[in-house]
């Protein structure tokens, strides 16, 4: 059935960052479609997640159609999809780099690449990447997601400056150290080869923002949306950082 709602696709929606942009589209009319392996954390009203490996290029273009025939229209499409790595060039194998590249970039290539047609035929759309903070910086023991996060920072400027003629705009959000399921998932990984106290960690990570504290995945999701606003509506091919300052230091 076609939707009279605006329509955003998600990819990783179901926890962290991901949760927190389609909750903040739902709470703004969207009908939000979330592409994930894994079930999402929380049910939240007009959200659908559609089980789907976006590190699969064909898994994404066939949820992707699915999506566009049932709803006759994309709206927003934030490539989300990714997962972290603490490891140099000479720690890092191979496979890993392949897995890296596979989800973190491939998969936004595909959302991307699936999605674009409707918005040319639309003459109008919004695309977000998730960036980081290594989008701007390098940062130790981080040589494959460092890798694979500044090659999102050029899809998005690239991607917005061959699609501006269509009204479609590509930005990138930059989170830095954001309090999510992964963030904790890499402390307790430390923290147990170290043996060190996790809160301690945790406040030095906090001590590290020049704001003093983590960012919280709606901080992140927030700006997510604006970028998709038509309060955005003149900004594409640009790279937004939401660190705390970091970066700036």
């Amino acid at each position: 059935m076609k939707s009279s709602r605006p329509v955003c696709i998600v990819t990783g929606g179901s926890m962290g960052i991901g949760l927190a942009v389609c909750e903040q589209f739902s709470e703004n009319g969207y009908d939000v479609f979330n592409l994930d392996i894994c079930e999402p954390q929380r049910v939240l009203s007009n959200v659908n997640w559609l089980a789907c490996d976006v590190s699969k290029v064909e898994e994404v273009e066939t949820s992707v159609k699915l999506i566009a025939k049932g709803a006759e229209r994309i709206d927003a499409l934030v490539c989300n999809a990714g997962k972290h790595l603490s490891a140099t060039i000479e720690e890092t194998s191979e496979s890993q780099l392949d897995d890296m590249i596979n989800l973190n970039i491939k998969g936004a290539y595909a959302a991307m690449k699936a999605t674009l047609p409707y918005m040319k035929t639309q003459q109008c759309g919004a695309i977000v990447l998730m960036g980081s903070d290594q989008s701007f910086v390098g940062k130790r023991n981080s040589f494959a997601y460092g890798l694979t996060k500044a090659a999102l920072a050029s899809m998005a400027k690239t991607t917005a400056l061959d699609y501006a003629q269509y009204n479609i705009r590509v930005n990138a959000v930059c989170p830095g150290t954001i309090e999510t399921p992964l963030f904790h998932n890499a402390i307790d990984r430390y923290v147990s080869m170290s043996g060190a106290n996790k809160s301690d960690i945790v406040q030095e990570e906090a001590e590290l923002q020049p704001l003093g504290k983590l960012g919280q995945p709606e901080d992140v999701a927030a700006m997510t949306y604006f970028l998709c606003s038509e309060q955005a509506k003149f900004i594409t091919g640009s790279l937004h950082a939401v660190d705390g300052g970091y970066t700036a230091q």
